[in-house]
């Protein structure tokens, strides 16, 4: 009788462990939402913008939830064939694709730009077409894990891409 005592209060103390565990990881923000915190919503606020990506991409999903916590109003549209018409019709060369393209106050972003690049492209309003960063790079927002490597963010102007901010 005092082994099965003992046993069940093992249950109940792993399962109120893991309980606990699971509600700090659904309280705590994510990567995307933490990074998007840390810029202050100054020229995002109210900013609207027309996300095109994959269906299948969480990640992209993630950055939109990073713009929408610096106050951004965020429309997804998910479809591979929009996601590569919206890359066409920005001329993105494919060296600068990511996974995800959006419209942003006249301007398309190509990637995980850190949304400090976009609050310094909604301040300055230079004469460009947009920004891009290529690839996933680890540490972006909406990307998990610890920035490794400084991030190249790179202007884009008639089909060309030159450096414009190092993060």
């Amino acid at each position: 009788m005092q082994r099965r005592v003992v046993t069940l209060l093992l249950v109940v103390a792993t399962v109120a462990a893991l309980a606990a565990t699971v509600a700090r990881r659904a309280a705590a923000p994510t990567a995307a939402q933490a990074a998007g915190s840390a810029v202050a919503a100054t020229h995002l606020a109210g900013q609207h913008v027309v996300l095109h990506k994959s269906p299948t991409c969480g990640c992209c999903t993630e950055y939109a939830e990073a713009l929408r916590a610096a106050g951004a109003v965020v429309r997804l549209v998910d479809g591979d064939a929009a996601l590569a018409a919206a890359k066409r019709r920005h001329a993105i060369p494919v060296a600068g694709y990511s996974c995800h393209t959006f419209e942003l106050a006249g301007y398309v972003v190509e990637g995980h730009v850190p949304l400090e690049a976009l609050e310094r492209l909604l301040a300055e309003r230079p004469a460009i077409d947009g920004l891009v960063l290529p690839g996933m790079p680890v540490g972006t927002p909406g990307m998990p894990g610890e920035k490794s490597a400084p991030f190249e963010v790179l202007a884009l102007k008639g089909g060309r891409l030159s450096p414009y901010m190092t993060l």
